[in-house]
């Protein structure tokens, strides 16, 4: 077995300046980005990475390459269908032998790949982590040359993650069952302790760890409370989406009946939208994708059912009518807005009912003790962002374990940084009067012991000292300083069967807080009591935040680019594919900008390989031609 290591790595010579050279004759572009190179080159050299690159950040390429260097096939490790079917189309359309092995893939089909492998007419072989459950599978991987291993969305292997799938547990063995075939384990979200998590699992103790900046400049994060009920919200998400009229986004719901239900009213105001769940048939989830993959403009209305690993670059917007799972689910569910670099506007919708339901949901599912306690603490960290008052990204980026985070300047709390009230003497309040009533009542209840409005209130309330002590503030204002003690955890709501019931949370944080021990900074302070109104809430009006400005080009290069783009549509269609695996917008943007008049000039444009210029070259060439 040591004689076939030595062989494998002597074999295994490629330079990295030969890896430039397919980067730059496949994928179109001049170098590597940021931590790429080093990758490379360690696979390249036939050792193992662990690699944690925001979502954009190219980890694709850095096995892609290496899989075109090195002797034999390179095998990529899957867990999702869309996600091989999607980079396995974009590679073929850059010449490149690709090909995948998944359940929709027919019988006849599945033989001529495995020829095709054999044969050695292969460059990458997709397969899914329940494919390499079965030992057929296996002994026919066996008897190829592999070049390198890939481990798609390797947080997927950490119990600790926010996505865990059992199946990726057993990928560890093929450390024993492909000894010196180097393996690449790369995610976009992984904090410190999941890290170590996969490094174990895979028995990948010696790999060398990348681990980039999650920096996404370009990502304008915000967040706002749920005000009202659930139609209420969902006339919030049409706002926010009508304010972004034609262009393309991303909306998550937390069940299917939401999305269905968020779709039709998104339809009813015009906008082009599409539902996408798990409880639909798989044939009719890709005709749904493929329309929103081709269709400029379209609006996915999803639960996270969908979107890992779909490379669509010019998602303008992701909203979240509900919160994710953790900040994990969080940044790799925005973070597919933008992957073109542009500016993209990440919204997302948060109410105390939200995360009640996020820790029943942990409660209900079988998991270790440990296991539960850390995720419920990612819950709260989560929540813990969405209510706080510091930059959005920067948040993010310490708790993935990234130091010297600076405040980014464009999420909303850096555009419109919150004043920070003390609420210590009136979470002091709320907690006593919640202790006082024993946990039998739910907000509202309690809020009207506060202000002491109460119906026909008893004798034993009225005589105890929380009754009324909040009369001077608003109910409203009294409803906020309980959900940010629900947000910190010093409140806590039992279900009840549909009727929540306030009780204390954190034990040790109410007492820090009845004795002046923890300080409570909410982001506004509670509003006084309005006599006009018939509520006793003041009169506030909530505006639309508007997106920011989209990149303008000057009305001759538009004129270019809108051309191209229908030449691209055009081709999609006859293809059968998204119009982006053919060249992406900042591609064409570019194109139209330098309107090239010969194959030699648009071959320097970055995004356009030889594969793309051979075969795309003379048509664009004829648009621009046709233009001047």
């Amino acid at each position: 077995m040591s004689e076939q290591v030595l062989t494998r790595a002597e074999r295994a010579a490629p330079t990295l300046d030969q890896a430039r050279a397919m980067l730059a004759q496949v994928w179109g572009h001049a170098d590597f980005r940021g931590m790429q190179a080093g990758m490379v080159a360690e696979v390249l050299a036939g050792r193992d990475v662990l690699a944690v690159l925001p979502t954009g950040g190219g980890k694709s390429v850095c096995y892609q390459v290496p899989a075109l260097l090195r002797p034999g096939v390179g095998l990529v490790v899957s867990p999702l269908i869309a996600l091989m079917t999607d980079q396995v189309e974009a590679l073929v359309q850059q010449g490149v032998a690709a090909a995948r092995l998944d359940s929709n893939v027919a019988l006849e089909d599945r033989d001529e790949i495995w020829r095709r492998a054999r044969a050695g007419e292969l460059d990458l072989l997709y397969v899914s982590p329940e494919g390499l459950a079965n030992p057929g599978m296996i002994q026919r991987l066996s008897a190829l040359d592999l070049a390198l291993i890939a481990i798609d969305e390797a947080h997927c292997v950490s119990q600790w993650g926010h996505d865990f799938r059992p199946d990726y547990r057993n990928l560890g063995r093929l450390a024993e069952l492909f000894p010196g075939v180097p393996r690449i384990a790369v995610t976009a979200t992984a904090d410190p302790r999941t890290q170590q998590d996969i490094l174990a699992s895979l028995k990948l103790a010696g790999a060398r760890v990348f681990v980039d900046s999650f920096a996404r400049p370009n990502l304008r994060l915000g967040a706002e409370r749920k005000e009202g009920g659930r139609a209420r919200t969902d006339q919030r998400v049409v706002e926010l989406v009508r304010a972004r009229a034609g262009q393309s986004g991303v909306v998550y719901c937390g069940a299917r009946e939401a999305c269905e239900r968020l779709t039709e009213a998104l339809v009813e105001a015009g906008i082009s939208a599409i539902a996408y769940h798990a409880g639909m048939a798989g044939p009719d989830r890709d005709r749904r994708l493929k329309r929103f993959l081709s269709e400029d403009g379209a609006v996915m209305v999803a639960t996270i059912a969908f979107g890992m690993g779909v490379d669509k670059a010019d998602v303008r917007f992701v909203i979240h009518a509900d919160p994710p799972r953790s900040l994990e689910a969080y940044w790799q569910e925005v973070g597919r807005a933008g992957r073109d670099g542009d500016p993209a506007d990440c919204i997302t919708l948060y109410g105390p009912s939200d995360i009640a339901w996020s820790l029943r949901r942990l409660e209900g599912r079988p998991m270790p003790d440990e296991v539960r306690l850390a995720q419920v603490k990612k819950a709260r960290q989560l929540y813990a962002m969405l209510d706080g008052a510091v930059c959005r990204q920067a948040a993010v980026r310490r708790y993935f374990g990234e130091d010297g985070a600076e405040p980014c300047g464009v999420c909303d709390l850096c555009d419109d940084p919150p004043e920070l009230f003390d609420g210590t003497v009136a979470a002091q309040k709320a907690l006593a009067a919640v202790q006082r009533l024993g946990g039998r009542f739910g907000r509202g209840r309690v809020v009207d012991h506060l202000t002491g409005r109460t119906k026909e209130p008893q004798n034993w309330e009225t005589a105890l000292s929380t009754w009324g002590v909040g009369a001077d503030t608003a109910p409203r204002g009294w409803r906020e300083v309980i959900d940010h003690l629900l947000f910190e955890g010093l409140l806590a709501e039992d279900p009840n069967d549909g009727k929540p019931l306030l009780g204390l949370g954190d034990a040790e944080g109410v007492r820090a807080v009845y004795r002046g021990e923890l300080d409570i900074r909410i982001r506004r302070a509670p509003d006084a009591y309005d006599a006009s109104t018939r509520s006793g809430n003041p009169r506030r009006r909530s505006a639309v935040r508007s997106p920011g400005p989209a990149e303008v080009l000057a009305p001759e290069v538009q004129v270019r680019f809108d051309a191209l783009r229908a030449w691209r549509r055009e081709q999609a269609a006859t293809q059968r594919v998204p119009p982006y695996v053919i060249f992406q917008d900042r591609t064409l943007a570019e194109i139209a900008r330098a309107e090239p008049g010969t194959l030699e000039a648009l071959g320097r444009i970055s995004g356009v390989g030889q594969s793309k210029l051979s075969r795309y070259g003379a048509a664009v060439l004829g648009v621009l031609a046709a233009l001047a």
